[in-house]
């Protein structure tokens, strides 16, 4: 099938101008003027009036659900594909969290697999909260050799009460592990740090970057905007050769947080001099938001969202003032570039067909393009999960 879509201005991420992109199934074949007639199967897009961009990277999803902090019925369900949609995501990394028992890698992949034949680009991390790591194979290098979707660690969890208390030489073998299976396959090999409300902070990673020769590079602490401090402690860790992640989805107000929104976040870090190409954002999507009381007892749950995504990029433009070349960066380009997901983030011929269109005004999302398919088109849903909605269930029974 062939896409063409006329005269829309481009963001590659940075600024293009108007022009005509013509997608060839699931590759972008041509970025430029273009005068097409008689292709067979070509779909043509009106671009007036749009703003087309990379398709934005998630990497950090928690597809299976998440949570369980308060007891079995606090699970969060799983990721359904149009939630992925309306977050203009077409690629995400999926990730245990607290619980490594009740959902297990096993069934992290599963549901990878599943969500790309959906129809979005899907990778996972091994691993989960708790050291050692929950592995497939004999260990973390194996799994990054031999699993084709695994490409790094994470989420592993430090400063924080619900971490496994991990000792410096134990997260030194991690990252080193990691390391070592990134090289052998090719692939980022990143291990993905979650951050909690902890006094130590960043200091466990800082501590491995003083005292060993592992670069920055491999290493991916999110959540950096859960508090003021914390924030202010990554724009120091990022300006000196550190990479942040800024976490979309947000407890609800009465939860007492004292996170930073996303798109907040990204204005001061700017402004306090951090390089933009050292910051991404994910969104936590289907993670537990679990609030509890000044006694650390659990109080309540919440349950972050994929769509926070595209609604922190929108907010960095229009509340923030951020320029769209620059707003873009943490959502395409940079996870790209740190996950080592060659084909995506950009818009250059060759690239995967995976892009967004946007309303140039609203900044609502008005088209997504995952693989060279249509997803959505005029902001109206063209694609659901295998079990989402009523007739799509019982054409499926009735075949």
């Amino acid at each position: 099938m062939f896409i063409h879509i006329q005269n829309v201005e481009t963001y590659a991420p940075e600024a293009l101008g108007p022009r005509d992109i013509l997608l060839a199934g699931n590759r972008l074949a041509h970025l430029g003027p273009l005068s097409l007639g008689g292709l067979p199967n070509l779909e043509t897009i009106d671009g007036r009036g749009l703003l087309a961009f990379p398709g934005f990277i998630d990497g950090h999803v928690h597809i299976l659900g998440g949570g369980g902090e308060g007891g079995f019925a606090s699970r969060t369900p799983e990721l359904m594909l149009t939630d992925v949609i309306r977050g203009g995501v077409t690629t995400l990394v999926g990730c245990l969290g607290t619980d490594a028992i009740t959902r297990s890698l096993v069934s992290l992949l599963a549901k990878a697999r599943g969500l790309e034949e959906e129809g979005i680009s899907t990778w996972i991390f091994s691993g989960s909260y708790g050291i050692p790591a929950v592995t497939l194979t004999e260990g973390i290098e194996s799994d990054l050799l031999l699993i084709d979707k695994i490409l790094g660690v994470g989420e592993v969890a430090i400063s924080d009460h619900r971490s496994s208390q991990p000792t410096h030489d134990a997260l030194c073998r991690l990252v080193a592990e990691a390391r070592r299976g990134g090289m052998l396959s090719g692939k980022a090999g990143l291990v993905n740090f979650h951050l909690g409300d902890g006094p130590r902070g960043l200091g466990p990673l800082r501590r491995i970057l003083e005292e060993t020769e592992i670069p920055a590079t491999q290493m991916l602490p999110t959540h950096i905007n859960r508090n003021p401090t914390l924030l202010a402690e990554g724009a120091a860790y990022a300006r000196t050769g550190g990479l942040i992640d800024l976490t979309t989805s947000a407890p609800p107000p009465q939860a007492g947080s004292k996170q930073i929104p996303a798109s907040q976040a990204l204005k001061m870090l700017l402004a306090d001099g951090v390089p933009p190409d050292r910051i991404t954002m994910t969104s936590d999507g289907q993670g537990s938001l679990p609030e509890y009381d000044s006694e650390g007892r659990f109080s309540g749950m919440g349950v972050g969202k994929v769509q926070s995504l595209f609604e922190a990029f929108r907010d960095a433009v229009r509340n923030e003032g951020i320029p769209l070349e620059t707003a873009l960066l943490p959502f395409t380009a940079n996870p790209a570039r740190i996950l080592k997901l060659r084909g995506k983030g950009l818009l250059e011929t060759g690239r995967d067909a995976d892009l967004i269109l946007v309303d140039r005004e609203s900044l609502e999302l008005h088209t997504v393009i995952a693989k060279g398919r249509i997803l959505m088109s005029q902001g109206e849903l063209k694609a659901r999960g295998t079990f989402e909605g009523a007739s799509t269930v019982t054409k499926r029974v009735s075949a």
